[in-house]
């Protein structure tokens, strides 16, 4: 496979490692990194060491969408006039940086869309500007609201028209672990349930994933993405006080679900996804298990179970599944399909 060029919208937490990440794996050179304050590209390939080295404890993951919106980190630290990706010498300020990516798209294969999700409609709105921008080619997001694949789906034809292939829901859950389940499900000839139960210690810093703590905040029973957009700093710190800083998920509203049952592997009510997160430990305090039970084709009820080693990172199990999916995603482009496709999809066949 010939050498994939790569963006990333947003340099908070998971763009910074995505663009970390891919120095490890062959074939990837990131060609452009961007947020609210500024964009830089570079098609011989952006020199990631001194971007990050630049940008450390200076980023702003905010990227204009549309009509000076904007979708923000909180809590991420800014300093001095050169804010965010503009402290890098290879970048330079901009009034639309999504404008930017999208003008030199002809060199650019794939755009992995970094960026906090606290409105439903903001990845499909970000992907409604490469449409009407000309892009084509591939978009890969790490999306966990389930109720945004159907938003994506509704862009099909639009997707197919332009020549892009969309990968949704692509990092950890869901991504690496619902492609897990779906690989998982080949043992039966029917699917009785799914369960996702995560664990997640923020190795990197509670200061730097606030954003993330926020999105998770949305899935306890009295919150909701819009109230915990709303919350302040130190309301968050409040509730993660209220949780001696492990806070547990029960039936999450995440992405996997929609994305399994779209692949034909099980209905949607049969996937329940759970977790706890870990604020103030980098341990996981639980480890990252999918069990998937279900009838093999001589009568059979059993379940496999996937796990992932307490050792790896939060970090490692979004941005390496991200990239991975994202090359996957220009194999399928490269050969004519297009449209909206999930990490099941991308799996062997229920």
């Amino acid at each position: 496979m010939k050498e994939t060029t790569f963006a990333v919208l947003g340099t908070g937490g998971i763009g910074r490692r995505t663009l970390e990440v891919s120095q490890h794996k062959e074939g990837l050179t990131p060609v452009a990194a961007c947020d609210r304050h500024g964009t830089a590209i570079d098609f011989d390939g952006l020199d990631v060491d001194e971007l990050l080295a630049a940008t450390e404890g200076n980023i702003d993951s905010e990227v204009a969408t549309d009509g000076g919106a904007t979708a923000a980190e909180d809590g991420v630290k800014q300093h001095g006039e050169n804010r965010g990706v503009v402290a890098s010498e290879q970048a330079r300020p901009s009034d639309d940086p999504i404008q930017d990516v999208i003008d030199h798209g002809d060199g650019i294969d794939a755009v992995l869309l970094a960026l906090p999700n606290y409105e439903h409609d903001f990845i499909p709105r970000v992907a409604d500007r490469f449409l009407e921008g000309g892009y084509g080619g591939v978009m890969v997001d790490v999306l966990k609201r389930s109720r945004v694949i159907g938003m994506l789906d509704e862009r099909t034809a639009e997707f197919e028209e332009a020549g892009i292939t969309f990968v949704c829901g692509a990092g950890a859950t869901p991504g690496l672990l619902t492609g897990a389940a779906a690989l998982a499900a080949q043992s039966f000839v029917e699917i009785e349930e799914v369960e996702i139960w995560w664990g997640v210690g923020l190795e990197s810093g509670y200061e730097d994933n606030r954003g993330t703590v926020r999105e998770d905040i949305a899935h306890l029973p009295d919150y909701d993405i819009e109230t915990a957009r709303d919350l302040s700093a130190e309301e968050i710190d409040a509730i993660v006080d209220d949780h001696d800083g492990v806070i547990e998920f029960e039936d999450m509203e995440h992405a996997d679900d929609v994305l399994l049952e779209r692949a034909g592997v099980c209905d949607a009510k049969d996937v329940t996804v759970g977790g706890l997160l870990d604020v103030r430990s980098d341990e996981k305090p639980t480890t990252t298990t999918v069990s998937v039970t279900g009838t093999t084709f001589d009568g059979e009820t059993g379940t496999n179970t996937f796990q992932l080693d307490d050792a790896t990172s939060m970090e490692a199990n979004v941005n390496g599944p991200a990239l991975g999916y994202l090359r996957a995603a220009v194999r399928r482009n490269r050969a004519g399909e297009y449209g909206v496709v999930g990490p099941a999809e991308l799996m062997p066949r229920f």
